[in-house]
């Protein structure tokens, strides 16, 4: 049955190093689907919605939102470009970019620095090619090597934001800079101020009162949704997800990474329908955390260039680099009292 295809049945690519070890799924996008540090398998699975090949036009919410760690290039939500994007005016551009419906080109190496799974997608809509190598390191990181490359003759725009989905459970906490300025994108179940609201991580305020979303489970009893943009500080290096006493760090270059997208989904949103032969039904909520560093806000790289101003772009034979480097480890205890 499809709803027990397993990622083994399109074939993966394992990767390990130290304490690290990641499977690949190049068929499926490229997608990540484990991120283990020690013991610890980081990465959600969606239990409703199986693996499967992607089509042409098909949605990404429906068929292939199925957990793990995607890319979106060179949106993350469907949009139609304005026509001031020169030669490309009115071109439509699919939910969560282009590259979780292409099968990458892969190539494996490995030397002293590591193991490395070099993926390259080419642009359809738009002239570039985007890259990513996983390198897994001996001393158990794994870095991200990403590059995208203007192959047109004209300038393009583009967002870009990782896409991996964790659990989140009652011990879930969110590290990220104090203070950072963070917009809205989307709520459900919620009232953070509509789209565009502008808050201070990590408490926003709904409606009278204050909501501290680094514990977003604790953050509001009835089940809610959103999605969080923040602007990384100049200087920043990492952020963090915290589970019990585990820790997942993202470290990064905020002047080559500049936003952090963040999905909370306490209960508060699931795309499914309900079944045709249980029509009364309704799919169970979804309980993740998307922790998504990213460049460019917010979704649709249309609103992006629009009233956002966040849009980026990349000159006609340019190349765009940046790393994210992903560690696992434990908590430090607390320094008793004097």
């Amino acid at each position: 049955m499809a709803a027990e295809a397993r990622s083994e049945s399109f074939g993966t690519v394992e990767l390990r190093g130290g304490d690290a070890r990641v499977v690949i799924i190049p068929a499926l996008g490229g997608k990540i689907s484990q991120l283990w540090f020690g013991e610890r398998q980081w990465l959600w699975k969606n239990p409703q919605l199986p693996y499967c090949l992607p089509e042409a036009g098909a949605s990404y919410v429906l068929t292939a939102d199925s957990g793990g760690y995607d890319e979106c290039f060179p949106t993350a939500a469907a949009c139609t470009l304005p026509s001031l994007v020169r030669g490309a005016g009115g071109r439509e551009l699919p939910d969560h970019g282009e590259l979780w419906s292409q099968h990458p080109e892969l190539t494996l190496t490995t030397g002293e620095a590591g193991h490395r799974a070099h993926l390259v997608w080419t642009g359809e809509r738009l002239p570039y090619r985007f890259e990513r190598a996983v390198v897994v390191t001996p001393a158990g990181d794994v870095r991200c090597e990403y590059a995208a490359t203007n192959l047109g003759a004209l300038r393009i725009p583009f967002i870009w934001s990782a896409h991996p989905l964790l659990p989140l459970t009652p011990a879930t906490r969110v590290e990220l800079p104090e203070g950072a300025r963070l917009r809205v994108w989307a709520q459900h179940g919620v009232d953070l101020g509509g789209v565009g609201a502008e808050h201070r991580w990590p408490r926003l305020r709904s409606g009278g009162q204050l909501m501290d979303l680094s514990v977003p489970a604790s953050a509001q009893r009835r089940p809610y949704a959103c999605k969080l943009f923040v602007d990384l500080p100049p200087g920043a290096q990492a952020v963090r997800v915290v589970e019990g006493d585990a820790m997942l760090t993202a470290r990064l270059d905020s002047a080559q990474v500049p936003q952090l997208g963040l999905w909370i989904n306490h209960g508060g949103w699931n795309p499914l329908p309900k079944t045709s032969w249980l029509p009364w039904r309704t799919p169970a909520p979804y309980r993740n955390l998307g922790f998504e560093p990213a460049i460019g806000a917010p979704d649709t790289l249309t609103d992006a260039l629009g009233a956002w101003e966040r849009a980026h772009w990349i000159e006609s034979g340019e190349t765009r680099l940046w790393t994210i480097t992903w560690s696992g480890g434990t908590v430090p205890p607390p320094v008793p009292d004097r």
